[in-house]
């Protein structure tokens, strides 16, 4: 029976839940795959039922696996999501009391950064993407305009070759769209906006990070301004839980 080496301070349930979370990394397991049976798992930890169903919560509430009901159900592995970890997120932030003011400053720090490695580190055949999703931007369909400027930072974000800043930057934009889900450009600003979006990639394609990095900060702090002349109170407003 493989029980888990269990730290001082540390429950059963989390150090099983911990040694899980080292078995799906450590064989590279793709979302979607099932994990071994409650039984199965029961006996390979040596364990009570209540140990181990903690231990599956506790990946579950996090968003690491999902349960999957019935007979033949049971635990698979989950996509790691930048809107789970920020739902997760909000809790600390509510807790901390800390502002849309303070997540707009975050990002405003985060995306240059991240144009600049994308420009760095860049790959021709992404950098052919990102520059189809900024020109494809459609200006007058309210839906597909936010799709394709969500999709447009997304995709840098993956281009950055971060890990870390792409599910953070990735998980603050899901927690401020999910605040303000309606405040984007007007139709009358969103040309330029997409002609933003096409000097950045442009810049990215050519390499030039400081080129990069200085039209994205610029074009996030544009937004950043529009946003607190249209919605001035939310800048000291709390991030509530989601």
């Amino acid at each position: 029976m493989a029980q888990p080496h269990v730290r001082r301070g540390v429950k059963v349930g989390e150090a099983i839940a911990q040694d899980i979370v080292r078995k799906i990394g450590a064989e590279n397991l793709p979302p979607g795959t099932p994990l071994p049976s409650e039984a199965q798992m029961i006996e390979e930890y040596g364990v009570g039922r209540g140990s181990l169903r903690e231990a599956l919560r506790i990946l579950e509430v996090h968003g690491l696996i999902s349960i999957k009901p019935g007979p033949r159900g049971g635990p698979i592995v989950a996509e790691v999501s930048a809107a789970m970890f920020g739902r997760m997120s909000t809790l600390y932030f509510q807790a901390g009391r800390m502002t849309f003011r303070e997540l707009m400053e975050a990002r405003l720090v985060m995306e240059p950064v991240m144009a600049r490695l994308a420009a760095e580190r860049r790959d021709a055949d992404m950098a052919k993407a990102l520059g189809a999703i900024a020109e494809d931007t459609p200006l007058d369909d309210d839906g597909g305009y936010l799709s394709h400027s969500g999709d447009f930072h997304r995709f840098v974000a993956s281009m950055s070759g971060n890990g870390m800043l792409d599910l953070f930057s990735g998980s603050l934009g899901h927690i401020f769209h999910e605040r303000v889900s309606g405040l984007f450009f007007p139709k009358a600003r969103r040309a330029k906006v997409r002609q933003a979006h096409a000097e950045i990639a442009e810049a990215i394609q050519a390499g030039d990070a400081d080129r990069a990095e200085t039209l994205m900060r610029e074009h996030m702090q544009e937004y950043a301004t529009y946003v607190k002349r249209r919605n001035p109170a939310l800048m000291n407003e709390v991030v509530g839980w989601q």
